[in-house]
This record gives structure tokens, C-alpha cells and sequence, in this order.
């Protein structure tokens, strides 16, 4: 069979290129992120098409965040480095709209309400 010139050949190439470094612009936030205080680590993977991030060590296991729970679902990216989604917070049980961006070993996260008026961010570093 022929298919032409191939420049439909090579435009399949070049999506499955951008589609590659999308993923793996994804997977760098993968692994796992130590709290800037050192209160917790969450281990952030895949989850469908998106990121989601899960407790994975507590100083204090007694609190109200508890291992193995979820408390950032659905961050897909939404730019260089940066992903939206939501993200819960177990110290007053709320869910709020959340952002991820990522700066070498650094990992912003934020929970904002009001369209992102009023936002808390948090630092992490990565452990792995």
C-alpha cells in the first residue's frame, strides 16, 4: 500500500512525540513529596488520564490525616509544569479547587476557594 508523500507519516510522528512529552512532563511529579515542615510525605501516580496524590507517612498518625488517604485527585496538566485539580484537606475535611507546578526538586501545592482568590500553598521536596 502507499500513503502518499509521507508527511501524514511524519505528522503521526510528530503527535506521538508531543503525546510523549506530555507524559512525561506529567510523570516528573511522580514518586514521593516530603511536606515542608515534615509533618507528611504524599506519593503522587498515576490515576486514568491524571495525577493523584496519597498519604504515604505521618510524624503524627494520630491527627486527622490518615495513610493511604487521597488528597489530591485529578491534577491534570494545565501548563508548563503545573497541573489542576482538587485537593483535600483532612484538617477541616474540605475539598477545594488545587494546583500543583513543579521547579526542580520543588513541588508547589495550593487549595483555593473564591475562583482562586484565597489560596494556602505548601512546599514540598522530593524524596525519592
Amino acid at each position: 500500500m502507499r500513503y502518499g508523500n509521507g508527511s501524514s507519516s511524519a505528522g503521526l510522528a510528530a503527535l506521538a512525540l508531543l503525546a510523549g512529552m506530555a507524559t512525561a512532563g506529567a510523570q516528573e511529579v511522580t514518586g514521593t513529596w516530603q511536606r515542608d515542615t515534615g509533618a507528611s510525605r504524599v506519593r503522587f501516580a498515576k490515576c486514568g488520564e491524571a495525577l493523584c496524590g496519597t498519604i504515604s507517612w505521618l510524624r503524627d498518625p494520630n491527627g486527622p490525616a490518615k495513610l493511604g488517604q487521597r488528597i489530591f485527585y485529578d491534577m491534570k496538566p494545565n501548563g508548563a509544569n503545573k497541573w489542576a485539580g482538587s485537593a483535600f484537606n483532612p484538617e477541616d475535611g474540605k475539598t477545594y479547587s488545587g494546583t500543583m507546578t513543579l521547579s526542580g526538586d520543588t513541588l508547589t501545592t495550593a487549595g483555593c476557594i473564591m475562583g482562586g482568590l484565597i489560596c494556602r500553598s505548601v512546599k514540598w521536596a522530593r524524596t525519592n
